[in-house]
This record gives C-alpha cells, sequence and structure tokens, in this order.
C-alpha cells in the first residue's frame, strides 16, 4: 500500500488523485489525504474513485481539517 500526500495541492488534489490512480496496477491499494473544506472534496473524490473502475475501501476524517480515502485499483 501507498500513501500519498495531497494536502499541498488544496481543492486541486483530485487531479493528482486521478493522475495516480489511472497509473497504479490492477489491484493496487492507495491511501490519499487531502484537505477537506466544506466536505464537497469528499464527494468529489468518492465519484472520481468510481468513474476510474476502483473501490473506495475506506473514508475517514484524519483531524479537524484532513480526510483519508482509501483506494483499491479496479481494472480499466
Amino acid at each position: 500500500m501507498k500513501r500519498y500526500d495531497l494536502r499541498h495541492l488544496g481543492e486541486n488534489f483530485s487531479i493528482r488523485m486521478g493522475e495516480i490512480l489511472k497509473n497504479s496496477s490492477y489491484g493496487e491499494v492507495s491511501q490519499f489525504v487531502f484537505e477537506v473544506g466544506d466536505f464537497s472534496s469528499v464527494q468529489r473524490s468518492a465519484e472520481l474513485v468510481n468513474a476510474l473502475n476502483s473501490t473506495l475501501l475506506n473514508s475517514i476524517r484524519f483531524n479537524r481539517s484532513d480526510w483519508i480515502v482509501t483506494v483499491k485499483k479496479g481494472k480499466v
């Protein structure tokens, strides 16, 4: 499992998250940490995972401002 800290990207984290998921191997599990503002970013991340035929394994609030999603790459 690989962990990616995308907090430094702010609201633009989903672009990088998509790139990482597209380039990962089938069955690979990844964790993404990103900042949460109004929680729309959590919904966006779930929609992105679904759009890339992957599975959202876990989605939790890490602290007051950060969120972690765990994703398993699916078949393309």
